[in-house]
């Protein structure tokens, strides 16, 4: 059974927070708000859990799941290195609306699919879900919809796509954008933009010193 929580009062947040935190390092799902969709989270060197948030989506491992967490500080210890261009787009657009595709550190016990050595990383703009990172760590975290369904702006919507397979809802009201993030694949020589979302292209290349037009990939 699925409990959900009403994070908009303070008293229910804390309780709901901890119940989260609790599923979490119990191996379960979580959906939980986000400063752009509402998501589905589980541990991320959880490969078990992993694997039910793929099943719960209906999606494969041929499309890893993104890595949110806490803190800046964080990635240091889950990317194979951390270049300027890193930081500097960490720095500039974190917490908030940017995923960044890196290479991951060898050493990291995860699966999160068929990632061919890189992860997506983000560190979202929503105080609960920076609570229940800062206490569990990097969560494996995807939107909390069914595979080819629209995501889930909404605990009820999510809730209505994912149903027990869920083991806590938090419910932090609607989504104050429902607009999914940008994200910038790091991993070659040049920056390319894979999605366009909540960051627009023009900040994002003016931190990168470059025009808006060299970030997108050449039509095929």
């Amino acid at each position: 059974m699925s409990t959900v929580y009403d994070c908009t009062s303070s008293e229910s947040r804390a309780t709901g927070v901890a119940a989260a935190v609790q599923a979490v390092r119990a191996g379960r799902l979580v959906v939980l708000p986000t400063d752009t969709v509402y998501g589905i989270g589980c541990d991320a060197f959880d490969s078990h859990a992993v694997g039910a948030l793929l099943a719960a989506k209906g999606r494969g491992r041929e499309m890893p799941v993104p890595v949110l967490v806490g803190s800046w500080t964080t990635i240091d210890g889950l990317v194979l290195s951390v270049p300027t261009r890193i930081r500097a787009l960490v720095e500039a657009f974190w917490p908030g609306g940017l995923s960044i595709v890196v290479e991951h550190a060898p050493s990291l016990s995860w699966d999160l699919g068929y990632t061919r050595g890189t992860v997506m990383l983000r560190m979202p703009l929503h105080p609960i879900a920076l609570e229940v990172l800062r206490e569990v760590g990097p969560m494996g975290v995807s939107s909390a919809n069914k595979s080819g369904h629209p995501p889930a702006t909404s605990a009820a919507d999510a809730e209505a796509q994912l149903g027990d397979s869920v083991a806590v809802y938090l419910d932090g009201g609607e989504s104050q954008f429902g607009v999914a993030s940008t994200i910038v694949d790091l991993t070659g020589e040049t920056p390319r933009v894979l999605r366009e979302g909540a960051v627009q292209l023009g900040a994002i290349a003016e931190v990168l010193g470059m025009q808006p037009d060299e970030l997108v990939l050449p039509a095929s």
